[in-house]
């Protein structure tokens, strides 16, 4: 099986203060375990995306303030965001790498895809930049594929909640949100209470770890809420938000994952759709060699070459209690006794 890699250079072009996490570095650090992954990998350069399509999931003003504030020589959008006046081309291109990914998977060009692009998107709300994010690329995508009548379920695993995504689909029967984060943590959402309203009540599904939550108690945790509620949704696609600062060498976060969990998790979701219809857009993560590690084992995933996850069933402590709370706030919705 074979990977479809999307960048783009203007990524590079995006530049962060000195001691910034989000840095250029980090891009080239998930590239090199991409390719030095034992898969067959298919480049594609992320085309700039549609205005239309951005203008569905963040407002015409905000989109034409972000691109004057760049123009006029960038600095801070908020006290984490960081722009200069390369920054709204790099974001262009981030946003249109979603949607490229979908028509090239649906061309038959590769198995899955990885969008390795900066800057990231899952904090960005309608009308504000948020937590490094811009524009937000997987809200993007799923939007995409919305415009297409198919069903599709977003695997947030960075460790901060995707505030910004959630808030996009929050009343949408048919995108399933789906967040694992450490909680209490920026931004401060994410409690097992959120679970979408209107016609979307029960596809927002958040399950909000304890600092120090192990890997195995996380996949115990995703076993336990998970996989049924996604088996459940059946969805045509799947995006995942992949950030890696769930790792347990992450400076931003405390939650205790290795590399070979995201393996695990992106292999079972090329297991849950069709084939080609698994995509994972880059998130956080902020070390460095966490980064390249993770990476690796997440294409590994992708491709099918890790073996079939086996989920643990321990949970103890914090970590049992909240995942106890989010089958009780769910269990009018989906079956998970």
């Amino acid at each position: 099986m074979s990977v479809l890699l999307v960048t783009h250079g203007s990524s590079l072009d995006h530049r962060t203060p000195p001691g910034h996490p989000e840095r250029v570095d980090r891009l080239a650090a998930v590239v090199e375990g991409v390719r030095s992954a034992d898969v067959s990998i298919v480049d594609l350069g992320a085309p700039v995306v549609e205005r239309d399509l951005l203008e569905t999931i963040h407002t015409r003003s905000y989109i034409d303030q972000v691109h004057m504030f760049c123009v006029n020589g960038g600095g801070g959008l908020d006290q984490d965001t960081y722009v200069v006046p390369e920054s709204f081309n790099a974001a262009l291109h981030a946003a249109g790498a979603g949607p490229a990914a979908v028509d090239a998977l649906e061309a038959g060009t590769a198995d899955a895809a990885f969008v390795v692009v900066r800057p990231p998107g899952h904090h960005a709300e309608r009308s504000s930049a948020m937590g490094f994010c811009l524009f937000n690329n997987v809200a993007l995508t799923a939007a995409y594929l919305r415009s297409r009548g198919e069903r599709v379920a977003i695997i947030d695993w960075d460790v901060h909640h995707g505030n910004g995504t959630q808030g996009t689909f929050y009343r949408d029967p048919d995108v399933l949100y789906v967040s694992l984060h450490e909680f209490p943590l920026y931004p401060g959402s994410g409690w097992v209470d959120e679970r979408g309203e209107g016609p979307g009540a029960g596809r927002t599904i958040n399950v909000p770890l304890p600092g120090g939550t192990s890997g195995d108690s996380y996949l115990a945790a995703f076993g336990r809420i998970v996989v049924p509620v996604v088996g459940q949704f059946d969805p045509d696609w799947i995006l995942i938000s992949c950030g890696y600062d769930a790792h347990r060498l992450d400076p931003l976060g405390g939650l205790r994952l290795e590399a070979e969990h995201f393996g695990s998790m992106a292999r079972w979701a090329v297991d849950q759709v069709p084939p080609a219809r698994v995509i994972a857009t880059l998130e956080g993560g902020y070390d460095l060699g966490a980064l390249t590690e993770s990476s690796r084992a997440t294409v590994g995933g992708l491709a099918g070459v890790v073996g079939e996850p086996s989920w643990p069933t321990e949970l103890a402590g914090s970590a049992k209690r909240v995942t106890e709370l989010a089958v009780e706030a769910l269990e009018t919705h989906w079956e998970l006794r």
